[in-house]
């Protein structure tokens, strides 16, 4: 799918931005036929609300949308995406003054409200309204990031059945060449052979082999390692989750999805950095060779985990790619995942996560988040729970008991296997629960156009 702008020289219809309290003064200026079209229709401008204009001969002149409210309730998120979905096909263009920022958001959400996952759908969905790109406004920049969105989106979406360990290496793998950057893949036994233990062992009873994809990117600038959670379905393992538990599991590779659409925006827009990307990409099964409850496993930082739940099983991989990142010494150190129910009880679907021990990046962090419309929440690496996660038999647990501060007590696991890096952890959703502007029900990338945003201040570029 392909999310661009209309071209600048078609012809387009003129979309007006109206604020409530604003709409006498703009009245006062507009031609009378217009004028009195809004008067007869009663419309108000509210936010959100759309009213078409016709012309002297019955056709389309144009459109108001009421411009979004002063509070946060009223204004929500890509307000004008609400436009996009609801005018009627053809090329429109933004007739009314705004300042960059919005304007910026009114791009991107106009370009986001046209995804569409159509994979398995006999007839495509009819194309909609086009945007010419709003004056100011980085129309390949806002191109980038839509597109590193939808393959986001695509990801997750797509079912289990089709995007398994072997299929998410294809896709990175095809990224990688579209930009020119080196790949790796260690599969199955191998990872055993290059001490991988831990991704080994949660993948090792799907018939579809567990493994480590690698992406590498740029030759100069600082070392940014993206570090995202392949497990392409997850029944939880022989502590198997219930059914109504198990019905979004194909998400639970939405950490990776996310690194990848992100990665997809650095190298687009050409960042002058360096970027490794490390997934482990696994399938958690059921079988005969699954881990079981009571396992001690031996990671390949060294520190031993014990196994009290199965279905725990993305820290374990992601505890083997962070070590592996370590190794390289990376300025920036970043893991994204969809890791923990108790995240989505503290924060709900709509806010991101994360946690970080540097108090400037995290304020570079939530400053980027409000800008650019992608909210996150930082959660402390609390170090008074690190007892929690040492059970006495082992060096580590990987799901203590008690059922409180889970998304902590992970984020802390995953710590002990990035020391001596600077690190910052996302405990993501991936999953919009119901259609919002811009956003559809489905899959839904969270926290990388933040980082994107805050990649200048975090690393000086």
């Amino acid at each position: 799918m392909t999310l661009s702008f209309a071209p600048q020289d078609a012809p387009a219809m003129a979309l007006h931005i109206v604020p409530q309290a604003g709409l006498a003064a703009w009245l006062a200026d507009q031609p009378g036929p217009t004028a009195r079209w809004i008067k007869a229709t009663a419309y108000d401008a509210a936010p959100g609300a759309l009213t078409l204009l016709p012309d002297d001969n019955g056709g389309l002149a144009g459109a108001v949308i009421g411009a979004d409210g002063p509070s946060e309730r009223a204004r929500g998120r890509f307000g004008m995406a609400r436009a996009a979905s609801q005018l009627p096909e053809g090329v429109w263009k933004i007739a009314s003054p705004l300042d960059p920022a919005d304007a910026e958001e009114a791009a991107l959400g106009w370009l986001l409200a046209g995804y569409r996952f159509e994979r398995y759908r006999k007839k495509p969905a009819t194309p909609g309204a086009r945007l010419q790109v709003p004056e100011g406004v980085d129309a390949a920049r806002i191109e980038a990031i839509a597109a590193g969105e939808a393959l986001t989106r695509d990801l997750i979406n797509t079912p289990a059945s089709d995007m398994g360990p072997a299929d998410l290496e294809d896709v990175a793998r095809g990224l990688a060449a579209d930009f020119g950057a080196a790949f790796n893949a260690v599969t199955g036994d191998a990872l055993l052979e290059q001490n991988f233990p831990m991704i080994h062992a949660v993948g090792r009873a799907s018939p579809r082999a567990p493994r480590l994809i690698e992406i590498t990117w740029g030759d100069a600038g600082p070392l940014l390692t993206l570090v995202g959670k392949g497990v392409c379905f997850d029944t939880g393992g022989l502590d198997l989750k219930p059914a109504a538990a198990m019905g979004l599991m194909k998400k639970d590779m939405g950490g990776a999805a996310t690194v990848l659409g992100l990665a997809r925006m650095i190298m687009a827009l050409a960042l002058p950095l360096r970027l490794r990307v490390l997934i482990p990409a696994v399938e958690n099964s059921v079988a005969g060779d699954a881990f079981r409850p009571g396992d001690i496993l031996t990671s390949r930082k060294g520190l031993t985990v014990e196994v009290n739940n199965t279905d725990a099983e993305g820290r374990l991989v992601l505890a083997d790619a962070l070590t592996l990142a370590c190794e390289d010494a990376p300025d920036l150190l970043i893991s994204m995942a969809t890791l923990t129910g108790a995240a989505r009880v503290a924060v709900g679907p709509d806010l991101a996560p994360f946690y970080t021990d540097d108090d400037g990046d995290a304020q570079a962090l939530l400053q980027a988040g409000r800008r650019v419309r992608d909210p996150l929440w930082r959660l402390p690496f609390w170090d008074a729970y690190e007892e929690m996660i040492e059970p006495g038999i082992a060096d580590l647990d990987n799901a203590p008991s008690g059922g409180m501060a889970g998304s902590i007590t992970a984020a802390l696991f995953l710590r002990r296997f990035a020391q001596g890096a600077r690190y910052v952890h996302f405990d993501i959703y991936g999953h919009q629960p119901k259609p919002a502007p811009a956003r559809p029900k489905g899959g839904v990338g969270q926290g990388a156009r933040a980082v994107l945003d805050a990649l200048p201040d975090l690393l000086g570029i």
